[in-house]
């Protein structure tokens, strides 16, 4: 058994190797989303898959990666060996999010014992499919968002299955791109793994074990000291979406348990605007966390107190077909609900409305000076919503986003097909006896030759919800200006042609406000 100072000094190595990971892949992938905008997340697991830490990135993304190892360990068994790392993006196979999402794990030995995994997600620019960026619309069956990979091994035994590679790079339109994106991935893993088989060797694989138990034990009981404070009862939400569809929520508190009811969600839809069990899961975890333990870093006791519950073949639990290209305006939507919720039954708690979505917005052509193929992959920032001691915060990427950051307009220019003609925030009303929600952004960019648009946005036809009866916050809205006169506006699409000339015009919307009282 180690001393609390050891067991310390190991918690707080292995958090510091979940961090180096996210700095690898920051310094070495090839695609903007992730070395700029930081589309990526990093963590480390127990020898089945618990979480034990993670690295800075997407709290949402951090959150699949216990369940991609959980995954992988029922599968393979005991068919997992010291230098094999695995890749997957398939919901179906633990991948939870969407094709676009690469999730790679590797396995970490010490004197032939299993006693970590590392693993990292992070967002390639193009999976094949039928649309450049992978993210098409008008699809049905998740066979046609790209190239699935469910579970494979990329190596085995130290050994690299050059098949695999092979069918990444001739599936994509960017095959230099994922393959660099591969690589820093793979070094992201193998940095963390070198440092955690070096804490084995110093303290000994028993002692690595005791820390994670002894932190995990930390996370429940910081986790169930958050969940006393809050008021215990049942509260249910009904949230109108842009579609005209209603969803129901339930939330039930008690000393001991914090439960989701989501099992009235509506059956899972026939285009990509579907979730996983998994992936509703980690919304809640998400809203969760934030409520009871918001200031340390997650751990599988972070949640032991979560209880979710879903109905198969619904949007929240979707079948092995459903499509899932923007499972994260669903997500997000999802967290929106359950934060609205709450924030009506615990006022001052919780800040109104956000702009609430990722508002991923995909732009892919030749580059008119090189001829080189791009995608642009970029989520957008809009405003969060007010409190009654502050206005809310402008420019702000969603709930879900963590640190990530915008692109920056010299390597967006540098890097794609156009220019960026404008990015300034937007106006808000300011009406008396409110505290006014955050500002939105607004975005022009200029084409400067052909390309191709594809975009998914929430809040685009009912507004960002306000409190205490406060008037309603903003939508969100891309409009394309035509070059030729006309405009066309758009909330999900693919495949949209624009021309030189053409302007992609992106307006986040207005968190919302706070009725003060008199």
């Amino acid at each position: 058994m180690s001393d609390p100072f050891t067991t310390d000094v190991i918690q707080a190595a292995l958090d510091s190797a979940a961090e180096e990971m996210f700095e690898v892949l920051r310094k070495t992938a090839m695609s903007p989303i992730i070395y700029e905008v930081l589309d990526v997340g990093t963590g480390i697991t127990d020898a089945n898959g618990a979480l034990v830490s993670s690295g800075a990135g997407i709290p949402s993304f951090v959150g699949v990666l216990d369940k991609s190892v959980t995954a992988i360990v029922a599968r393979y068994g005991e068919d997992v060996a010291e230098g094999d790392l695995f890749v997957t993006n398939d919901p179906n196979y633990g991948g939870v999010t969407h094709l676009s999402d690469i999730v790679l794990a590797e396995p970490v030995f010490h004197e032939g014992r299993r006693v970590a995994w590392v693993a990292s997600i992070a967002h390639w620019g193009d999976v094949g499919g039928k649309t450049p960026g992978s993210m098409p619309v008008d699809v049905t069956e998740i066979v046609a968002e790209g190239l699935r990979l469910p579970m494979v091994k990329l190596f085995s035994k130290g050994q690299a299955n050059e098949a695999v590679f092979d069918i990444i790079r001739t599936n994509s339109r960017l095959p230099d791109f994922v393959t660099g994106d591969l690589w820093s991935q793979v070094s992201a893993g193998r940095r963390a793994a070198a440092l955690i088989r070096g804490l084995c060797a110093r303290y000994g694989a028993d002692a690595l074990e005791a820390a994670i138990v002894e932190a995990r034990k930390v996370g429940e009981a910081r986790a169930r000291a958050g969940l006393a404070e809050l008021p215990e009862g049942r509260f249910s939400i009904e949230a109108r979406q842009d579609d005209g569809a209603v969803w129901q929520a339930g939330i039930e508190i008690t000393k001991d348990r914090f439960r989701v009811d989501l099992r009235d969600a509506p059956i899972q839809a026939t285009g990509p605007y579907n979730t996983g069990r998994d992936g509703a899961l980690i919304a809640c975890q998400i809203l969760f966390k934030a409520l009871t333990d918001p200031e340390r870093f997650a751990n599988a006791g972070s949640f032991a107190p979560l209880e979710v519950l879903t109905t198969p073949g619904t949007i929240f639990h979707a079948g092995p077909d459903a499509p899932h290209g923007y499972y994260f305006e669903t997500r997000l939507k999802l967290v929106d609900m359950l934060w609205h919720c709450l924030a009506d039954a615990m006022p001052g708690r919780l800040p109104a409305g956000s702009f609430a979505s990722v508002f991923g917005t995909v732009i892919a052509g030749k580059h008119p000076d090189t001829g080189r193929r791009y995608t642009m992959v970029e989520p957008q920032m809009g405003g969060w919503g007010a409190t009654a001691r502050r206005p809310g915060l402008d420019a702000m990427y969603s709930t879900n986003h963590g640190d990530t950051f915008n692109c920056p307009v010299e390597i967006a220019e540098a890097r794609y097909g156009f220019d960026v003609l404008e990015k300034t925030l937007t106006d808000r009303p300011e009406r008396p006896g409110e505290m006014p929600g955050g500002r939105g952004v607004r975005i022009r960019y200029g084409l400067r030759g052909p390309a191709t648009l594809s975009v998914g946005l929430s809040h685009g036809v009912e507004p960002v919800w306000s409190l205490g009866g406060a008037g309603p916050g903003g939508l969100n809205s891309l409009v394309v200006e035509r070059a030729g006169g006309g405009n066309d506006g758009f909330r999900y699409a693919s495949g949209v042609p624009l021309e030189a000339g053409d302007v992609v015009v992106i307006e986040s919307a207005h968190g919302g406000a706070v009725k003060l009282r008199a």
